[in-house]
């Protein structure tokens, strides 16, 4: 079977893929991974990889589109646009990216496309070449939701392909734990890679006391910093051991006696190891936590990050805070707290016990 995954061309849309990715061509089916710009980077995992957004710079898109719709574009720094701003952006994305898509899936011929939710040129290939599509989930909205609200703005695209509107998919995959979040589909654990780096041997085992990790987003906006600075503030007064990855410049100057700095990391690894987890609020990290059973602090800012923390904190399992609002004491009930600890356990048992992706490569290749 030769299955087509289309991505948009973020790092944060691509690396959930690929597990599935790789059980599929593990299991001897063929797989060409469609995508762009960070998202390259999947080729690390020995993945064949097309690069069909060349030039891809999501900053130029969002200043083409937000400045037309105004009262969006303010919902969505404030984290308050539900999927109204993923529309206009990744509907905007889409238009570019559906042309390239259907040429390659043209040539290339799958037997399957599988696509992320604000990958719909997949859906728009598959429907062109008459082939199932299926949707993968990789956050925590319901792909329906995101799905129609990118297609909304998809209109010239499909017209350019005979199409009028999108057939459902053959089948999806829900990854979310359904006590933090339903979803539609096939349940399927949340499996990222994690792309390059090494871990540190001292991050291996736990340190002398308590290790709050704590990371940043690979995408960032105007005056989003994230929590490290407030973090890195309040370090002093907690008695842990605070762990920064990848922080930018400003945010490794003049750092207390018990802050560290490490480069790019394989984070699941560096997880067991730790006690807390403090970031962005970006989906891979709530569940990387989630998935180590970890307490976590996740930051209510622009886009999804709103929505995916309130999610958390609804569940008992972390906190959800305004970076501004990241205190000494914040810090020190994710490592204290005994409930947030029991309720991050919970939710690690039940993404235990959702089936692999290598699971679903027989019900996938069923469909074809």
């Amino acid at each position: 079977m030769r299955v087509l995954m289309v991505s948009a061309p973020l790092v944060g849309h691509v690396f959930p893929l690929v597990p599935l990715a790789v059980a599929l061509r593990d299991a001897g089916h063929e797989v060409l991974l469609a995508t762009g710009g960070g998202g390259l980077a999947a080729a690390d995992a020995g993945l064949s990889v097309h690069d069909v957004a060349p030039g891809f710079d999501f900053g130029r898109i969002a200043l083409r589109v937000f400045p037309r719709h105004p009262l969006i574009a303010r919902a969505e720094l404030a984290g308050t646009a539900d999927t109204r701003g993923a529309g206009l952006l990744f509907g905007a994305l889409n238009d570019r990216l559906t042309d390239p898509v259907v040429t390659l899936a043209t040539e290339w011929r799958p037997d399957l496309v599988l696509h992320e939710p604000f990958a719909v040129a997949g859906a728009v290939a598959a429907a062109r070449l008459g082939v199932p599509a299926v949707r993968q989930e990789n956050s925590l909205f319901d792909g329906r939701d995101l799905v129609r609200a990118t297609v909304a703005r998809l209109g010239p695209a499909l017209r350019r392909h005979g199409l009028t509107e999108l057939p459902p998919p053959a089948a999806a995959l829900a990854v979310a734990p359904p006590s933090v979040a339903r979803q539609d589909g096939w349940p399927m654990r949340y499996d990222s890679y994690v792309g390059g780096g090494e871990l540190p041997a001292w991050l291996r085992s736990p340190g002398d006391r308590p290790r709050i990790l704590v990371t940043r987003s690979t995408l960032t906006g105007p005056g989003d910093r994230g929590p490290m600075p407030a973090v890195v503030a309040a370090a002093a007064e907690v008695d842990a051991e605070i762990v920064l990855v990848r922080p930018d410049e400003r945010s490794a100057r003049s750092l207390p006696g018990n802050v560290r700095v490490v480069d790019w990391i394989p984070l699941d690894a560096a997880l067991p190891s730790s006690a807390a987890l403090v970031h962005h609020g970006g989906a891979g990290s709530i569940f990387g936590a989630l998935a180590a059973g970890l307490p976590q602090l996740a930051t209510t800012g622009p886009g999804d990050r709103r929505h995916n923390a309130e999610l958390v904190a609804r569940r008992g399992a972390g906190l959800a805070l305004r970076p501004r609002d990241i205190t000494a004491r914040a810090l020190t009930q994710l490592l204290t707290d005994d409930r947030l600890r029991a309720a991050a356990g919970q939710v690690r048992e039940e993404i235990a016990a959702m089936p692999p992706p290598a699971d679903l490569v027989a019900r996938l290749a069923a469909l074809a």
